[in-house]
């Protein structure tokens, strides 16, 4: 009886209830991050393993440090956005998340380039190594993107306002700096390494 009058209270108040549950997709959210971290430094340390610290020379440093910068840039415009939608300004959050999607797509475009114009394939030590990493990452990347547009997409009506209504701004914001966080290091480890 205790449990249903619990119950029961726990809905009579909506907000407590959603902030409630934006505690337990916070959790979530992290025990995903925590699980993918580990993933890629799995990633990480492969490359080591097979390839040890020599990196190939006809990398295009200029490139690398090109999408890496783009990249960073967007983590700034997804703080943005975050942002603009808890404090209620939902058309600079929609700009902010349009130039985050933007840089997005010219750093998945800079790899895919990258990987045209490579001087060495995936079945060679480095190669396997550099498409292995840069690919899972992208794979994160375009991911990523896709959550972003979905916002974007569903932002329009004032949808993620104040309160506990900008948890999925900001769980993507958050799925969005982890991935640039992962390129900080996969950077070095791909093309400074020497």
């Amino acid at each position: 009886m205790a449990a249903a009058v619990s119950h029961s209270h726990e809905h009579a108040d909506p907000v407590a209830h959603a902030w409630h549950r934006v505690r337990i997709n916070r959790l979530g959210l992290w025990l995903f991050l925590i699980s993918d971290g580990a993933l890629f430094a799995i990633f990480a340390a492969s490359r080591f393993y097979i390839a040890g610290t020599a990196i190939d020379p006809h990398l295009n440093q200029l490139l690398g440090l090109a999408i890496t910068s783009l990249l960073l840039l967007s983590s700034f415009s997804a703080y943005r956005a975050e942002t603009a939608f808890a404090h209620g300004n939902t058309a600079h959050g929609r700009t902010m998340l349009l130039a985050t999607i933007l840089m997005g797509l010219l750093f998945v475009g800079g790899v895919a380039y990258e990987w045209s114009i490579a001087e060495f394939a995936a079945s060679e030590v480095y190669g396997t190594a550099f498409f292995s990493m840069t690919g899972m990452h992208a794979f994160h990347v375009v991911t990523g993107l896709l959550f972003l547009a979905v916002i974007w997409a569903r932002s329009g009506g004032g949808r993620y306002s104040q309160g506990p209504a900008v948890w999925p701004v900001t769980a993507v914001v958050i799925y969005w700096h982890f991935v640039d966080v992962v390129w900080v290091f996969f950077y070095p480890t791909l093309y400074l390494l020497k």
